[in-house]
């Protein structure tokens, strides 16, 4: 059994020292790169990588982080009418308890205006702004603008840190940004991501303001963002604003992996205006705008656009000329494609939007575009909305004189479960109502927790007011009561 065993045990071993001689020879035959007992690296691209260093985001922290405040607001309880389920008692009165309510804001000046959102402040009674090092001081609401979601508040100081303002025109995809606000009722903190895109409409304007004066042009980013955010800083690499941080895109409330933020060109417009004016001055094209990347080939057809431009041209679509705008008498027309203002290179509606946002009524621009492949150039004035007039003023936005408001009949009152009210008809222009977010058939039902029956009322409890005026009301058709605030400016 021994001398049957032996040979075998031989001949294994003979065969594994042939198998790893062989293996050996190949290898070397075969080998790339020298044997230094490292993973070998292989480069991406034919010129060799490019070292670069680690992005050092402490300066830019440091810089940004003391211009940064927390803004907390307080929104005083109601009296609510709602009606007995039961039916046994009739309309009854409840208070609602006391609102709170957070976000963030950006000091953009040594005596102290701060750069928020609009919605972070909107209706509220009070407006507390807490420093990095907890000082905590009361700020009054100077204006705000439902459009762009933006607000200015005011507090008392002098040589205040005030952040150094970057231009949102020169940033680039892919480039480093921080996000720096107070999430979560958290102390100040700082996120970093990139630009991951420009001049994104989200749709959320639209639905807080009047869909006609709505503009989004929105910086996205990738840094995290979430709930008291809202109106704080997004900083560039050397410190610098370059937006507003207003929404985040997510289906649970909480960041799930985007988010916007206002230029900051166009927060410098606004603020400066609110500042000066009390109100938003903004020049209006008179045209509708169309993206060529929003439509189809089909559609495209429909709008008299032919296949070659729809593949060739650049810029944005003039689907239609407003009667007596300045468009029209500066000679653009239906089929043209906009590719520039002010030299500025546009390609969608959005963008173009924006840029003109920033010019106020009276203001001349220059329009690029191109009719039947051939590049033109034309002159605009750019004119306002309604009886808004270049150089106008600071004036009261209590003045509802282009108001139509109408009493509701007591039957009308009792098939809607309350005691009187009155109906909005028409808005009217540049008045509280029209900047607050009401809607046409809105009925106040208060002023100021005052009843209202008639729009002497109405506009004789506005106009007395000093400070804040909250506006209740409901719509015809829903349920629940609807509050409005906002300063009065009379």
């Amino acid at each position: 059994m021994k001398q049957k065993i032996v040979p075998i045990i031989l001949t294994a071993a003979a065969t594994s020292l042939l198998t790893f001689w062989g293996l050996g020879k190949i290898t070397e035959k075969n080998s790339f790169l020298p044997d230094t007992g490292q993973t070998p690296i292989h480069y991406t691209s034919s010129n060799g990588a490019v070292a670069t260093q680690p992005v050092d985001f402490s300066p830019a922290a440091e810089a940004a982080l003391p211009s940064v405040v927390h803004v907390k607001t307080l929104t005083q309880g109601k009296t609510v009418l709602a009606q007995d389920p039961f039916g046994f008692y009739g309309p009854q009165r409840y208070r609602t308890p006391d609102q709170l309510g957070a976000g963030s804001g950006v000091i953009i000046s040594k005596d102290g205006y701060i750069v928020t959102n609009n919605h972070v402040v909107a209706g509220a009674d009070k407006v507390q702004v807490t420093f990095n090092d907890r000082n905590t001081q009361i700020a009054e609401v100077i204006g705000s603008d439902p459009s762009t979601d933006l607000a200015v508040l005011k507090i008392e100081g002098d040589n205040l840190p005030f952040i150094s303002l970057g231009n949102s025109d020169e940033i680039k995809l892919g480039q480093w940004v921080l996000a720096i606000g107070y999430p979560l009722n958290l102390d100040a903190t700082v996120t970093a991501g990139i630009i991951s895109a420009k001049s994104r409409s989200i749709g959320i304007n639209r639905r807080n303001s009047d869909q006609a004066t709505a503009i989004e042009s929105f910086i996205q980013t990738d840094a995290a963002v979430n709930p008291g955010n809202s109106g704080g800083a997004l900083v560039n690499t050397q410190g610098q604003l370059i937006g507003i941080n207003s929404a985040i895109a997510s289906p649970t409330g909480s960041y799930a992996g985007y988010s916007y933020a206002i230029p900051s060109n166009l927060v410098h417009k606004v603020a400066t205006d609110l500042i000066q004016f009390g109100q938003v001055k903004r020049g209006y094209l008179g045209a509708e705008l169309l993206d060529l990347n929003n439509l189809n080939p089909e559609q495209a057809e429909q709008l008299g656009i032919s296949a070659e431009d729809f593949r060739n041209s650049r810029g944005v679509f003039v689907n239609r000329v407003l009667s007596g705008s300045g468009a029209e008498k500066a000679g653009l027309k239906k089929g043209d494609f906009i590719t520039g203002i002010n030299g500025t290179e546009v390609n969608s509606a959005p963008r173009l939007i924006e840029l003109v946002a920033r010019f106020h009524p009276g203001d001349k621009i220059t329009v690029d575009y191109q009719r039947a492949s051939k590049p033109n150039s034309t002159q605009v004035l750019l004119q306002g909305l309604g009886n808004e007039q270049p150089g106008l003023a600071k004036t009261g936005t209590s003045n509802l004189s282009d108001t139509k408001l109408q009493s509701v009949s007591p039957a009308e009152a009792k098939k809607m479960g309350i005691d009187g009210g009155v109906q909005v008809l028409d808005l009217g222009k540049n008045n509280v109502l029209s900047a607050s977010g009401i809607r046409k058939g809105f009925i106040i039902t208060s002023v100021n927790d005052q009843p209202v029956d008639s729009a002497e009322e109405v506009k004789r409890l506005m106009q007395s007011a000093n400070g804040t005026i909250q506006i209740g009301g409901i719509y015809p058709g829903r349920n629940g009561v609807y509050y409005y605030g906002f300063n009065s400016q009379g």
